[in-house]
């Protein structure tokens, strides 16, 4: 076998982190990723979700995706492309121990599409920017000769995926050793970029923050990812999928909240919608949609066409380039190698022109900056001072598992970030209003 190629015999593997001494393989009810999967569901970090941001504002009158229901439409679509391929994939490994490791795959790639927001900060993507930004432009600039390149390059540019890899991983104070204690399988899937904050480049993303950097090496290392000389590492193949997943649902599901908020017309979306479809079935939806007199209707029968098309590409482009996957050397995304690439870099062009700089977002990002600016300000204070009477106040405020009174000064700072980036928008307004004195508690 080719050594500088992966395999799915080794890249599927029921290996819990934190519980590698136990021995698996007992035949269950549950699978061990569907005990992945259904640990997820459960778990606090997923069910804040509810209440943080994806793109538009929380639900009034109106309800769009937050950051749970955009993970479980993820995780939906992940399972349907990960069984498609699955499918496709089967008669070639007929016979083998890896035909019977691929019908794993459906639940392993659901569970990373449901982790794969699971450490986004309140307010959408401007939260991840306004952390970065305080310790590169702010304040916080005055921490960095306390701080390895490597730590400061953490801050500078922190990453929501970085930090997912952190909450499912981590051995928060009073927690188990492994944090979730998932499946070797499961957290790899989650990474979409496989090294640290010193390979962030331009773009500033990464997958591990240098306190996780070890857990990575050592679930690459039994999974036999691939490993660079320069440090970095090849996707788990399954992670494709995922950002397939994710790809297909933020897009799709923006601009059709942006249709349900009137910042995009019923004519302008058809059009972008109808641009996935060959002329023989745009005119089949065409007259499907006659008989639908509710143009959000309309939309919604469009938008569950184009993904099942999308979905049945990428399956298509996974299975062609599948040895180039195996070999680390499939580049860009699983979307941009389908026929509809184009089609959908034209709904990426209307949602940069017209949606994320809509009123209502922009309001969203700006008060966002100043409430986690305020809070990263005080905390980090706190944790510097500690011997402050304010700062006593503050830190019997942070939860007990966050370790702010770690008296290395990137733990305590990476408390700080666990802390604020848990929070939900409604928690970090009220905190913000709270500690500003611009509201009491009810007695």
């Amino acid at each position: 076998m080719n050594s500088n190629k992966m395999n799915w015999d080794r890249l599927i593997s029921d290996r819990r982190l934190g519980l590698e001494h136990i021995a698996t393989g007992a035949e269950n009810l549950r699978s061990d990723f569907q005990r992945d999967y259904d640990r997820l569901i459960f778990s606090s970090p997923f069910r804040r979700l509810q209440n943080k941001t994806q793109v538009f504002p929380l639900p009034g009158s109106i309800f769009v995706h937050n950051r749970l229901t955009h993970s479980l439409e993820v995780a939906s679509v992940g399972r349907s492309l990960a069984n498609e391929v699955a499918t496709r994939l089967l008669p070639k490994y007929s016979g083998t121990d890896t035909a019977r490791l691929l019908r794993h795959v459906g639940d392993i790639v659901a569970t990373a599409c449901l982790a794969h927001d699971l450490g986004n900060p309140p307010f959408g993507h401007s939260g991840e920017k306004t952390i970065s930004t305080y310790f590169s432009e702010n304040r916080g600039a005055r921490l960095r000769p306390l701080l390895s390149e490597q730590q400061w390059a953490d801050f500078t540019n922190f990453e929501g995926n970085a930090n997912s890899f952190r909450l499912l991983t981590h051995k928060f104070c009073g927690r188990r050793d492994g944090g979730y204690a998932m499946t070797y399988s499961s957290l790899a899937a989650t990474v979409k970029y496989p090294f640290s904050s010193l390979h962030a480049g331009e773009h500033g993303k990464f997958g591990f923050f240098a306190s996780e950097e070890e857990i990575y090496r050592r679930i690459a290392s039994h999974l036999g990812i691939i490993s660079r000389p320069d440090g970095t590492f090849a996707r788990h193949p399954l992670c494709f999928l995922m950002e397939a997943a994710d790809d297909i649902c933020y897009q799709i599901m923006d601009i059709e909240d942006a249709h349900k908020l009137k910042i995009l017309g019923t004519d302008e979306v058809k059009r972008l919608f109808l641009g996935y479809l060959g002329e023989e079935e745009r005119d089949h939806s065409r007259r499907s949609m006659k008989r639908l007199d509710d143009p959000h209707e309309q939309i919604g029968y469009l938008r569950s066409k184009i993904i099942g098309r999308l979905v049945k590409a990428c399956a298509e482009v996974f299975v062609a380039d599948e040895e180039e996957i195996l070999a680390g050397e499939f580049r860009g995304s699983l979307v941009d190698r389908t026929p509809l690439a184009e089609a959908y870099s034209e709904c990426s062009r209307t949602a940069w022109a017209k949606i994320y700089c809509a009123e209502s977002v922009v309001d969203v990002e700006i008060a966002g900056n100043r409430i986690i600016s305020y809070l990263l300000e005080t905390l980090i204070d706190a944790v510097m001072h500690p011997e402050k009477n304010f700062s006593r106040l503050m830190l019997s405020k942070v939860p007990e598992q966050y370790d702010v009174h770690n008296p290395d000064i990137y733990t305590k700072l990476q408390g700080v970030l666990d802390h604020i980036s848990g929070m939900t928008d409604v928690y970090a307004l009220d905190l913000y209003r709270r500690l500003r004195g611009d509201t009491l508690p009810a007695v």
